[in-house]
């Protein structure tokens, strides 16, 4: 009996035990997470230039290519309550000349307004508007502070126009804006 136990050995007397290296969901997730937080903090804007088109204006142009669901950029500007949202579009609204980039949205029960209508370096705003983007917006918490970001609503191709869909479909929009159309 006892030779017969000294024959049924495991491998593991033979063999080290190897454990896996690799990552849970969890913490792939939390990784992206954190280099996200990091981009938004340090305003890091990689992959895309500007440039003009004909009958459009400027727009914004892929350099590299963007995975589905990768971070692209923020929507960066004032993050606004409601209220003061509402007096500053008014103020916009009384001067032909100066755009409104005011993007609503909510967040823990409460709207806020990132309001990027003043000219920075930064290419969030830049985005141009198409019913059938390859980019969507996605909130994005640090801190409790929420940031607006843009990811990759599909594999994004080198050269390609970054677009978004503004989801403003009023009447009033679209008589003013007629491109939202499309």
């Amino acid at each position: 009996m006892e030779n017969k136990a000294s024959q049924n050995r495991k491998v593991t007397d033979y063999y080290p035990i190897r454990r896996s290296n690799r990552k849970t969901k969890a913490e792939l997730k939390s990784e992206e997470h954190r280099h996200i937080d990091d981009l938004i903090k340090n305003g890091i804007e990689e992959g895309m230039q500007v440039k003009h088109i004909e009958g459009k204006g400027r727009g914004v142009f892929a350099a590299k290519g963007f995975r589905k669901g990768e971070f692209v950029v923020e929507y960066h500007g004032d993050l606004l309550e409601l209220a003061e949202a509402k007096i500053r579009e008014a103020e916009y609204a009384q001067d032909p000349k100066t755009g409104c980039y005011m993007y609503y949205f909510q967040y823990q029960c409460k709207t806020y307004c990132v309001d990027a209508t003043k000219e920075t370096g930064r290419l969030g705003r830049l985005i141009n508007h198409s019913k059938t983007g390859n980019c969507q917006t996605k909130l994005h918490a640090i801190d409790g502070t929420p940031h607006l970001i843009l990811v990759a609503s599909r594999d994004i191709k080198a050269e390609e126009e970054l677009l978004y869909d503004y989801g403003d479909r009023s009447k009033a929009s679209i008589s003013a804006h007629p491109w939202l159309k499309y």
